[in-house]
């Protein structure tokens, strides 16, 4: 057996109550004018960060969106200039910490990542910008956040539907990772432990969305299947969802929920491996159908004409997916793409 595992250089605080940590996470990177990044839904929040910082807070940009546009990546820039600001802090899920990460990347300024999702993106070299309709993605140690602070208490008002969507968004990571070009031991026993708790504590959310031990579970497997996107290569999967993403402004977890089943029965049968490890995860003998059918039973949507994708919009999505394919482990061809579209619009899968 040979392979190679390189670790990121990141600090992690885990637990509940964590939040109260960010001056001394502040203090620890000498950082002494952090501009706090937020999406408006979270100005709250940010707002509650942004005391504990005191001093320490040179700021707010609350205006994180979803796919991070060139142009709000531009206004951070901008408020991280006026500030004076030696660093960010952003809090919120995948869209806030996605900003965060695009302006690290044109001014290298260190970054605090407090997720409230379990998209992941804080585990991760990964940036994405959209631009006229085209999602640009690209890795960049720069972008990595110094230090990631998880707190499932911030988890818990989480509404049940974005929690099982950004679930699912989770176990895409994990899912890749498995059959990636550059997978290894390490990574597939992370990627199966983190399968495992997120199927194992998302219905108990949907359930009893204020159970700490199911958020704590639920963090933990975020946590696990970020590190695994950030550890590997992204395959068709992710390809296909930053496109439809990114193109058609949809929500991206929703996104990644629906097209994950497809994705998979498209490609396990030549990553035997990777089945085996997801069968045992998840405790079955049919992969794609118990993704399908677990995300549809905690109400996700079903299909990507739920949506509102359409028809229509299969040559734009082909032609960029093959524009500049992604590794995978079975070959791609235009055909199979409308094929494993075709379904995923009509969510044959689902129950």
């Amino acid at each position: 057996m040979t392979f190679a595992y390189e670790a990121l250089p990141m600090r992690v605080v885990f637990g509940a109550g964590s939040l109260r940590q960010l001056p001394l996470e502040a203090e620890r990177l000498a950082l002494r004018r952090l501009l706090v990044l937020s999406t408006p839904g979270q100005r709250v929040l940010a707002e509650h960060a942004a005391t504990l910082l005191g001093d320490a807070c040179a700021g707010l940009f609350t205006e994180a969106r979803m796919h991070v546009p060139v142009e709000i990546a531009e206004a951070a820039r901008a408020a991280v200039g006026d500030a004076r600001a030696d660093g960010c802090l952003a809090i919120g899920g995948g869209s806030t910490v996605g900003l965060g990460k695009a302006v690290s990347l044109e001014s290298g300024l260190p970054v605090i990542s407090v997720p409230t999702t379990y998209s992941g993106s804080e585990m991760t070299t990964v940036w994405g910008l959209t631009e006229n309709g085209r999602k640009h993605t690209g890795r960049d140690r720069a972008v990595l956040p110094r230090s990631v602070v998880y707190d499932p208490e911030l988890t818990v008002g989480l509404p049940v539907d974005v929690s099982v969507t950004s679930g699912f968004n989770a176990i895409a990571h994990a899912v890749e990772a498995l059959y990636a070009p550059d997978a290894s031991p390490i990574v597939s026993l992370m990627a199966e432990e983190g399968v495992r708790s997120l199927a194992t504590a998302l219905p108990v959310i949907a359930t009893d969305p204020a159970d700490m031990g199911a958020r704590t579970d639920a963090l933990l497997g975020a946590w696990l299947c970020g590190a695994c996107l950030g550890a590997t290569t992204m395959s068709l999967h992710h390809k296909l969802c930053h496109i439809i993403g990114g193109t058609f402004d949809l929500p991206h977890a929703a996104v990644h929920t629906v097209v994950l089943p497809y994705a998979v029965a498209f490609n396990l049968p030549a990553a035997p491996a990777a089945g085996r490890a997801l069968r045992r995860a998840l405790a079955t003998d049919d992969v794609p159908k118990c993704l399908a059918r677990a995300s549809a039973e905690l109400g996700a949507p079903r299909s990507l004409a739920e949506l509102g994708l359409t028809e229509r919009d299969f040559d734009e999505i082909i032609a960029q997916a093959q524009t500049v394919p992604y590794a995978n482990p079975r070959p791609v061809t235009a055909l199979a793409l409308r094929a494993l579209l075709t379904d995923a619009l009509k969510g044959t899968l689902a129950p």
